[in-house]
């Protein structure tokens, strides 16, 4: 079964874990991919263009998109999708790893559940050493408990996804939500009546900074949460009682808390 991986890299990644990246979605994988997008989000120099620059000149596999300016998150994700050619997309970040047998396990899985609009699962988070793990981020599994958690928080996990593209392209593909495109895009999923679903396993091993959880706070990140959190109640999703309750709930620890409780607050209630 053909299908692309679409990434997005910009000048801030170091070409190091940029590399490992790549080698984790091609070499060490159990089933290839048959295309990488790799969208260039805005000019890059040094050794990660030169990294980028080898990959280009392999045109049988790697397709590089070029923007000539930072266009954030979601432009350069909808970029990267816009130029796939395989209706079976997977996610893949700069800086992470893919396990071995991730890409054979998802096409698996559309072999039993070919009507699921994406399919992803679980990541552990480390720092330094892919051995050190600091972290998971564990999603529900099942449709229904899917977008039963998605009234709360974001159900899936998204350097883990493939999806089908036929499916984001009718829910509106990525758009512009700071910090919370992804999240944006699951509920239009939803409200499409798509199905989800998340394999019970590690997927992806996600480098993440000792800071990482303390700067998921302040009034932006607040306010544009907030805003997710209308759209929900407007369009039905979620009850007024929810919608106050993950509001007032978010206001606490990313407005009221310093950054060492919030981070605390993280490792502990939002991750394993």
């Amino acid at each position: 079964m053909d299908f692309s991986v679409a990434m997005c890299v910009y000048h801030k990644d170091d070409a190091q874990f940029f590399m490992e990246a790549i080698n984790s979605i091609t070499t060490h994988q159990t089933v290839k991919p048959s295309e990488i997008v790799i969208v260039v989000d805005g000019p890059i120099q040094g050794e990660l263009e030169q990294t980028v620059s080898r990959l280009e000149a392999q045109r049988n596999l790697f397709t590089i998109i070029r923007l000539p300016k930072n266009v954030g998150h979601a432009g350069a994700r909808q970029a990267g999708l816009n130029s796939t050619k395989h209706n079976l997309v997977a996610i893949m970040d700069a800086d992470d790893i893919s396990l071995p047998t991730r890409f054979e396990e998802q096409l698996k899985a559309y072999e039993v559940h070919p009507e699921a609009a994406v399919i992803g699962g679980q990541i552990e988070e480390f720092i330094g050493n892919i051995d050190n793990v600091v972290g998971s981020r564990i999603v529900p599994c099942n449709d229904s408990d899917i977008k039963s958690y998605l009234k709360a928080r974001c159900p899936m996990n998204l350097v883990t996804v493939m999806f089908r593209k036929d499916y984001i392209e009718a829910a509106g593909g990525y758009q512009e939500w700071f910090c919370e495109e992804d999240y944006y895009l699951w509920i239009r999923l939803a409200q499409h009546s798509y199905t989800f679903s998340n394999l019970p396993k590690t997927l992806v091993k996600v480098r993440v900074g000792s800071e990482m959880y303390s700067r998921r706070g302040g009034w932006k990140y607040f306010k544009s949460e907030a805003r997710l959190q209308h759209y929900m109640l407007k369009n039905g999703i979620i009850s007024l009682p929810r919608y106050a309750y993950n509001v007032v709930g978010r206001f606490a620890v990313q407005v009221a808390m310093p950054n060492k409780l919030r981070g605390f607050i993280f490792q502990k209630l939002f991750r394993k």
